[in-house]
């Protein structure tokens, strides 16, 4: 209906039955004039909105197949929330109104209530009676019907220069014969005069069949929509479990994505050279996101204790403080002998204080080298190794068995000669086994035919371009583009994260030149990265998410590798 209904009205002592109709199973009225082609268009519009995937679309198509069907003028559906009729669409051709649905105004009316205060039915209003009583009411004249209060509806005539009159209101019933919403008619039109008539009979059966047709489309396409909306929310639980399992990576997961989406975005814009037919479509970035929000979902099997290592030695805890009471341990020790020897010879306390400091300077020099060599980094030179298995070596204390042993386990000296980094390769292999861990886990799941690729997506976020990646081994042309952007995306993100044990954020510049030079090494996609950096993807995303000091100025003309122009490399 165009306009709201009266929601402060009183329900009338009596009730009239004859305005009721079942609307639960329709059939052809009796001796009706019902035309082929007036049936032969229902079954085409249910067979239209069927196919329909947007609610805001199927909302319009219901309305103004109705309208069509019996030369109505205006109409408005309602969709039952919360014990409440919300106004979803409004349409008069008349008045030139289109409020809701795809593409109409904004809906500015309060809901009908189903129920009055004291929890009595609103029986008052006609929308609310339909949905209440699950039946089609049909006024041939709202200025001559008493049953029903038409006070709001009068009053918004009396505004617009309008009237409202015939009306036919029939509730939306689902398969399981729930009503869901309600769908108004008003003023149905003589196609030959124009003059505003009553709803027929005719008019009737073929409304309430578009209306279980539109409630049971309407259910399934709200279903659908709940079911994805839970499983994407329910995804983002998980990335965000993710994050909290580890402080040193919060965030990781939530990131990912919006650099993905960002790249992806510049990627479908490109109108020249490789890229200039990759295009997305809805249903594609809605695929993306989800691969994006999933690609470290196999770091659940990931002990937190390797993914938090901050430093060579940590485990469950730091390993290097037994090793400083070790260090303690010699020195005590040293100083024993020291007392030891003043008490046998007096006369040469000197000596032995003397001996006793350079012996403990030794130590303090050692401690502070293996503490820093504890700490990781870029690049362990031979040398700097060589030292740490020396000392290992040179130092020697007694263990809880009473037995002399270097200062370092063999265990404990290959840890700390890790040239890069702060994992062994052991433990290396450990985080990189979570990405067969996601693909898995996403395997494994029953993924409907429009997200079928999220496995391969969110898989390939550590493949090369040569091949020389994993888990696979896959080369450039084995890959689909959505993975090559997450892997630019999951690199990037990594480069300037701030909330990494082992490492600070680094600045854009750093970052993309370490990003151009592995364009170089065939490490990434080169088309990829030179979107990337064209279209200013890092710039956007780091706005948002850097520090104002990793934000320095870029000059992109010395990034290694990128080319400004379009790339002659072929997809």
């Amino acid at each position: 209906m165009t306009s709201p209904e009266s929601q402060d009205s009183r329900i009338p002592s009596q009730k009239k039955d004859a305005g009721f109709v079942s609307a639960e199973a329709p059939t052809i009225p009796p001796q009706s004039g019902l035309s082929l082609d007036r049936l032969e268009r229902l079954v085409s519009i249910g067979i239209e909105l069927s196919s329909q995937r947007d609610i805001g679309e199927l909302l319009n198509r219901i309305l103004e197949a109705a309208q069509v069907l019996t030369h109505a003028d205006g109409g408005t559906i309602y969709l039952i929330r919360e014990q409440h009729l919300e106004f979803a669409i409004i349409r008069n051709n008349t008045l030139g109104i289109h409020q809701g649905g795809k593409g109409g105004d904004a809906l500015a009316h309060n809901p009908i209530p189903m129920y009055l205060p004291d929890g009595s039915p609103n029986l008052s209003t006609i929308s609310a009676s339909a949905a209440l009583y699950g039946k089609t009411i049909n006024i041939a004249d709202a200025y001559d019907a008493s049953e029903y209060d038409f006070s709001g509806t009068h009053r918004f005539d009396a505004l617009n220069g309008y009237q409202s009159r015939s009306f036919l209101t029939v509730p939306m019933m689902d398969h399981e014969e729930r009503v869901i919403g309600v769908l108004q008619l008003i003023n149905a039109e003589d196609p030959d005069s124009g003059e505003i008539i009553a709803f027929d009979h005719d008019d009737q059966y073929l409304v309430e069949s578009l209306a279980s047709q539109a409630a049971v489309v309407l259910t399934n396409r709200q279903l659908i929509d709940r079911l994805e909306e839970l499983f994407v929310s329910f995804i983002k639980v998980i990335s965000n479990a993710l994050d909290e399992k580890s402080p040193y990576t919060h965030g990781h997961c939530q990131r990912v994505p919006e650099i993905t989406m960002l790249l992806a975005a510049a990627a479908d814009r490109t109108d020249h050279g490789p890229l200039k037919d990759f295009h997305l479509s809805e249903k594609d970035r809605r695929e993306l996101e989800i691969a994006a929000l999933m690609h470290d979902c196999g770091k659940i099997t990931t002990p937190v204790h390797i993914v938090d290592k901050a430093t060579k030695l940590e485990s469950i805890f730091d390993r290097i403080h037994l090793i400083d009471l070790r260090f303690e341990v010699l020195k005590r020790d040293a100083r024993i002998r020291m007392l030891e020897a003043s008490l046998k010879a007096p006369e040469a306390t000197p000596a032995p204080q003397a001996e006793y400091d350079a012996y403990c300077e030794g130590l303090d020099a050692a401690r502070a080298f293996l503490r820093q060599a504890n700490i990781g980094g870029e690049f362990m030179s031979p040398e700097m190794q060589a030292r740490v298995r020396a000392i290992g070596r040179e130092y020697q204390w007694r263990n809880s068995a009473g037995e002399y042993v270097g200062l370092l386990s063999d265990e404990e000296a290959d840890k700390l000669c890790i040239a890069k980094g702060t994992l062994s390769n052991e433990e290396r292999d450990i985080i990189n086994y979570h990405i067969v861990s996601t693909i898995h886990m996403l395997e494994a799941l029953p993924w409907p035919r429009h997200l079928r690729n999220v496995p391969e997506f969110a898989g390939g976020h550590h493949e090369r371009m040569d091949g020389k990646g994993y888990p696979k081994g896959l080369t450039r042309e084995q890959m689909s583009v959505q993975a090559r952007i997450m892997g630019i995306a999951d690199i990037f993100e990594a480069l300037t994260a701030s909330d990494r044990p082992y490492k600070p954020g680094m600045s854009l510049s750093r970052s993309l030149a370490i990003l151009g030079r592995m364009k170089l090494d065939n490490h990434i996609d080169p088309d990829l990265f030179d979107v990337f950096v064209r279209e200013k993807v890092y710039l956007t995303y780091a706005r948002a998410h850097l520090k104002p000091e990793q934000i320095d100025a870029v000059d992109e003309s010395a990034i290694p590798g990128y080319s400004a122009g379009s790339s002659e490399a072929a997809l």
